[in-house]
């Protein structure tokens, strides 16, 4: 007992030492009884007393690290030659080149690392001070134009292996359960590594052995032969890796399992736990085996951070609780939309002022103390917009609830832990050392580095699309057996992902046609993710932590939003594979200052477009029939739908109706009760959007601005009333019967999920927008969606929602309004 205390008291000193990797990398594992078969910590319990130098440790542990290398690359040897031999005959399972290319360099890899242990072993074993073996690195270091070239076909081979696994079931079983001969004094002979693990060894060593040089470097003295040797051999290294840094694979090797196999860092990421009846923001740790729940601990200046683990999981005992199986979780309070909003109006509005202040050559701290400022409300907006639920439980016990913003990325965790769970897992428990390492690890691992704000992207990354996406969903194919399926689309902006938009369900199909257009909002975005569907009518299938069906995700894709390919007048088709499944789209992009132009309508016959006193006039009516009969659909059957005004209609059914209400055509009221709602919301918002000016009116629109900015309440009441007094008849009959209607959808909120907060929003912009001629005095930049004017637009649209009941006649008959010259 006295030996493994000393061990563990010289593993934390180990530990302790921030440029010391050694212990942490060692793939021999941290030992938790006497006699464990570490050749490593056994040298360090025999040696540690005789005062043995580290450099002897050093090499110690990468030795026996070599020689499990060693075992792996022989392990991915072994099927080759076998597979070279029935490629050449009538029943290949690959073909000679598929060989060639999973395996390429391989062999020359492997003779490279068994001469280098061939050399470097009786060194180390018949050791004195004056042995030299920095030739050793420095040909080793020589040699990584082989390395070089296996990394530059990485990909390929990895995508080769994947392909041939899904098409051939004698490959996906050799490549499932290659075994890796165990170290000569462990009691494991053989242990079972699929090929795609094994493939990332090579990588996963380039970093391995610079970390040793590091090391090795730190405990030879400066005169010691070796030293410019091994210098030379570090700094080929590192140029080495610092050249293929972008192109490898994000996984890093941490430490390793309880049965001895390199535990690798699969997915990493900043995940909203509720705990405690509140939200935290986490870093979450997805291994090969076991999930972990961290937060970085707070330190004082100048000291390097550290993660503080949470809880952990090992992968054996983790299960998704089905949802007739989940227990009701206390509720979490959703936070007010409106306040979500309001978050967001103060993110652009500080990134304006950021902007100006850089253009002004602004002092530095200034500039500082506005990024700390819009940081903190980004942090906020984090924290508080996600909804989508997403639990995991202990199979021993707890469960913990996590709140994400999209559908797509709930999907990547789950498949991700899945497809670990398909392997042979043990369930463990980490003892205090185990876990100290492994936690410490966490911050060399990581592959997300930053909170996902924009406050946290360099000043020349893109700022991503501010203005209207228009993407049509034709049709999917792929699907083996006929189901009801629907896509949904999902965009990011300010550092997350929400749902956008929904096609219809197409039913008892295996090949949809949508053929749906939809028009949708970019604020800052730089992605478009589709998820299709399998929707369930089974009402038992309830998720208790949001009350919601859960539809099954049959397949999920991303695409980057490039500029120069969306930018364009014409439509761009693109297709999205996803798990055998294909979806066809187009899309096609319009700039913020080219959706803002208002453009009259050349046939004044029509509606849209056509100033809406001509219109009322043309049809001796107070409000235009467009207005009214839209507004009584809503009422009728869409006061209740979720997210009415707010979601997106089929563009396809907008322009359908745009037309008919163009023509007055019989058939309108026949067409608008078969219509989807969304589709006569759509309707509605775009009338008022193609106003040739807005329904406030261009001459009264600066007196709006200036009055909704004034600070005494009853100055803001007089001028605001004032203004809606010096609108014109049909313009403010039907600015009022607008208002009740929105304010009649409001106080369905708890179901419909439309605050008056939201509907401003959705309709601020729409109603006070300036025509182009006039809004060039008022445009702030296009790539800046939330400007101080659309903000104004939407307060204005507020106060009059949240205002009692304002009629038309005692507004007109009132007197006491002060006159100002507008």
């Amino acid at each position: 007992m006295e030996e493994e205390e000393e061990a563990i008291g010289l593993l934390d000193k180990v530990l302790e030492d921030e440029d010391v990797f050694l212990l942490e990398e060692c793939e021999l594992g941290t030992p938790t009884s006497p006699g464990s078969g570490s050749p490593f910590l056994v040298a360090v319990k025999v040696e540690a007393g005789k005062g043995l130098e580290m450099r002897k440790l050093v090499l110690s542990g990468f030795l026996a690290s070599e020689e499990i290398y060693i075992n792996q690359l022989e392990a991915l040897l072994l099927p080759m030659k076998p597979l070279k031999a029935t490629a050449t005959t009538s029943q290949p399972v690959l073909t000679i080149q598929q060989i060639e290319t999973i395996f390429y360099k391989i062999q020359d890899i492997y003779e490279i690392h068994k001469e280098f242990y061939d050399n470097l072993c009786p060194k180390v074993q018949q050791w004195d001070s004056q042995v030299t073996m920095g030739h050793l690195f420095q040909k080793l270091a020589s040699q990584l134009g082989v390395y070089k070239a296996f990394v530059d076909n990485y990909k390929v081979a990895l995508e080769t292996a994947e392909k041939c696994s899904q098409s051939n079931n004698q490959f996906q079983k050799i490549s499932e359960e290659l075994k890796v001969k165990g170290p000569k004094d462990s009691k494991d002979s053989h242990t079972s590594v699929t090929m795609e693990a094994l493939l990332y060894k090579p990588i996963d060593r380039v970093t391995r052995s610079t970390l040793v040089l590091h090391d090795l470097l730190k405990h030879t003295p400066v005169d010691h032969p070796d030293y410019p040797l091994l210098q030379d051999a570090l700094r080929i290294s590192q140029n080495f890796l610092s050249s293929i840094n972008e192109d490898i694979d994000p996984r890093r090797t941490a430490v390793t399992t309880p049965k001895g196999e390199t535990r690798q860092l699969v997915k990493d990421g900043f995940l909203v736990e509720v705990s405690e009846s509140s939200r935290k923001l986490r870093h979450v740790f997805l291994f090969t085996d076991v999930l972990l729940c961290a937060k970085l601990k707070k330190t004082s200046a100048g000291k390097h951070q550290q993660y503080d683990c949470k809880w952990y999981i090992p992968l054996a005992d983790l299960v998704f609780p089905s949802p007739e199986e989940s227990e009701a979780s206390p509720q979490v309070h959703p936070f007010p939309d409106h306040e979500l909003e309001d978050m967001k109006m103060k993110i652009s509005a500080l990134k304006s002022e950021i902007q100006k202040e850089k253009a002004n050559k602004g002092q530095s701290r200034a500039i500082e103390r506005l990024k700390k400022k819009m940081f903190e409300n980004e942090f906020l907006l984090l924290l508080n917009s996600p909804t989508i639920p997403f639990r995991i439980h202990n199979r021993n016990g707890k469960s913990y609830l996590f709140l994400l913003s999209s559908d797509y990325e709930r999907s990547e965790w789950r498949e991700a832990i899945q497809k670990l769970q398909k392997k042979d897992l043990q369930a463990f428990v980490l003892s205090s050392v185990e876990l100290q390492v492994l936690t410490g690890s966490c911050f060399k691992l990581r592959t997300v580095h930053n909170i996902p704000v924009t406050s946290n992207k360099d000043d020349d990354e893109s700022p991503g699309l501010y203005g209207f996406l228009h993407v049509i969903v034709h049709s999917a194919k792929g699907f083996k057996q006929s189901a009801n399926l629907y896509c949904t689309l999902e965009v990011d902006s300010f550092g997350y992902f929400v749902s956008k938009a929904k096609t219809r369900v197409f039913r008892d199909t295996t090949e949809p046609k949508w053929d749906e257009e939809f028009e949708i909002e970019l604020e800052g975005s730089q992605s478009l993710r589709i998820l299709c569907y399998e929707k369930c009518y089974d009402k038992t299938k309830v998720n208790k932590d949001n009350n919601e069906i859960v539809d099954k995700i049959m397949g999920k894709g991303q695409i980057q939003l490039d500029p120069q390919t969306v930018e364009t007048k014409n439509w761009h088709t693109d297709v999205i594979e996803m798990n055998g499944i294909k979806v066809e789209f187009s899309m096609k992009f319009t700039s913020r200052d080219m959706s803002l132009k208002r453009t009259p309508s050349k046939k004044q016959t029509g509606v849209f477009g056509v100033k809406i006193s001509v219109v009322t006039k043309r049809e001796r009516s107070k409000v235009p029939y467009i207005v009214r009969q839209c507004v009584e659909e809503v009422e009728k059957r869409g006061i209740e739908e979720v997210g009415i005004y707010r979601i997106s209609g089929v563009a396809t059914d907008i322009q359908a109706l745009k037309a008919v209400f163009d023509a007055n055509n019989k058939d309108i009221l026949l067409m608008l009760s078969d219509m989807d709602i969304n589709a006569i919301a759509g309707t509605l918002k775009l009338y008022f959007r193609e106003l040739p000016e807005p329904l406030l009116t261009d001459r009264l629109y600066p007196a709006f601005m200036e009055g909704i900015a004034l600070s005494d309440p009853a100055a803001k009441e007089n001028c605001m009333m004032h203004l809606l007094r010096s609108l014109p008849d049909p313009n403010l009959i039907t600015f009022l019967f607008l208002l009740e209607h929105l304010k009649r959808v409001a106080e369905k909120e708890p179901i419909n999920k439309m605050s008056l907060h939201n509907l401003a929003t959705v309709f601020g912009p729409t109603l006070l927008r300036p025509s182009e001629v006039e809004s060039k005095a008022h445009l702030t930049s296009a790539a800046d969606i939330w400007s101080h004017d659309v903000m104004a637009q939407v307060q204005v649209l507020l106060y009059y929602l949240q205002h009692p009941p304002i009629s038309f006649a005692e507004l007109k008959r009132n007197t006491l309004y002060f006159s100002t010259d507008v």
